[in-house]
């Protein structure tokens, strides 16, 4: 077993500009050299841009699984994130299920 990371310290400028999850995220992103992040919101992407750092959201990961192999319906994924809270707009819904296949 490894000891847990120290306390992430999260630089000023993340935290005044974004929530605290999506700040978290491109920090660590920093600290780690980690190239790509999942980040819904426009502000964080814009911010992890503006940081390098490459960009997908919740739907191109759905999309990285079943391009990997994971079986699944993209209407059923969609309609849970909505159940969920998640706001995605018309555009990206119909992107989502036409690369799936499921236009």
């Amino acid at each position: 077993l490894e000891k847990g990371r120290q306390p992430l310290n999260i630089a000023p400028v993340l935290l005044n500009t974004l929530d605290k999850g999506e700040a978290a995220v491109i920090q660590l992103a920093l600290d780690e050299n980690v190239e790509t992040v999942c980040i819904d919101e426009a502000a964080g992407r814009r911010m992890a841009r503006l940081y390098d750092l490459s960009v997908t959201g919740s739907i191109g990961v759905l999309l990285r699984a079943r391009s990997e192999g994971c079986e699944f319906s993209m209407r059923e994924a969609i309609a849970r994130m909505q159940a969920h809270g998640v706001w995605l707009s018309d555009r990206v819904i119909a992107f989502a299920l036409a690369q799936a296949g499921e236009a």
